[in-house]
């Protein structure tokens, strides 16, 4: 495994590339995660030659190698009846609302720019879409596996006035209406690493200090954005409330396939699975092939505290005095 301050790759390659994909494809990239029947399922983003995505299944008994991935795809884009998916069906992310019941966050890409979309399945292997819930311009949606009170929480990132942040959203009954709509976690503006726009990455994993989240960050540096990956903590009974949020980024481009790809200097997660006391975080690197990394829970909580962004704040000020 190669080190990254809290998270370590695992192994020295990616686990997933598009030469493992049974059509001809550019990149593999940004895999929702979900576990079932003793398997680890992974929705592939695969963006075909023609440059638009569709979500396809892969199954693996541990997780790691002994990959099959499916003939068809699961979501596809430019289906009659679909048209805000005439463009591609793009980073799912996959949240477990039953026994046997996973609700899919996509986004629906179309002329009309990229939307919010919502699907459910019950085996990954068909999916009832219930359309497009938040309109364009907004992506990187996902829901929590847990009600607060009587409403469902959602996040996604709208683009307002040029600007980017994470937001959350409340729906009390059926999934399909959403409002009581507020900021969670703005995107810093400047030189920070998130400053340029912020995005959910894996849904959020539940811990006894709270839901920990992990999020995309961008920075404009050379005139090309490098994507991180950083930490916050929601409180535990009401997620629209931010605990701690690190300063620093926990996950960054490093290696040779993170920096060089479609997209060179990304790292992009849209699922993580908690295993044990370890958080199995697979995410895109370089908008092209998919790679696994793990963390230890207490250590990701740990660093979050430390690095708190209002701490460091007071700290800062503390040593300008």
């Amino acid at each position: 495994m190669q080190h990254s301050r809290v998270f370590m790759r695992y192994g020295d390659r990616p686990l997933l590339t598009p030469a493992d994909v049974p059509v001809q494809c550019n990149g593999v990239l940004n895999p929702g995660v979900a576990e079932m029947d003793g398997e680890v399922v992974l929705l592939l983003r695969v963006e075909d030659p023609n440059g638009l995505s569709h979500i396809r299944v892969a199954r693996s008994p541990n997780g790691v190698d002994g990959w099959r991935v499916e003939k068809a795809p699961l979501l596809e884009p430019d289906l009659p009846g679909h048209p805000f998916e005439e463009w591609g069906c793009e980073d799912a992310r996959v949240t477990q609302i039953g026994p046997r019941e996973w609700i899919i966050a996509y986004t629906a890409y179309s002329r009309y720019g990229p939307a919010v979309a919502l699907a459910i399945t019950g085996d990954f292997e068909t999916a009832q879409r219930l359309g497009v819930v938040l309109s364009p311009t907004n992506k990187d949606a996902t829901i929590f596996p847990e009600r607060v009170g009587e409403s469902w929480i959602l996040l996604h990132r709208p683009v307002t006035g040029g600007q980017e942040h994470i937001w959350f959203a409340c729906s009390h009954h059926d999934l399909h209406r959403w409002g009581g709509h507020g900021v969670l976690l703005p995107e810093r503006a400047g030189p920070w690493w998130d400053g340029l726009r912020v995005g959910v990455g894996a849904p959020p994993l539940p811990t006894d200090e709270g839901w920990l989240l992990i999020y995309h960050g961008a920075k404009e540096m050379g005139n090309h954005p490098v994507y991180r990956l950083g930490l916050a903590l929601l409180e535990r009974d009401d997620p629209r409330k931010v605990v701690a949020r690190a300063a620093r980024w926990v996950f960054a481009p490093e290696v040779d396939y993170e920096q060089r790809g479609l997209v060179p200097n990304v790292v992009y997660t849209c699922g993580a699975l908690l295993r044990g006391d370890e958080v199995w975080m697979y995410y895109g690197a370089a908008d092209t092939v998919i790679a696994l990394a793990i963390a230890n829970v207490r250590d990701l909580l740990d660093f979050t505290r430390e690095h708190d962004f209002l701490h460091a704040i007071g700290r800062s000020k503390g040593m300008m005095a």
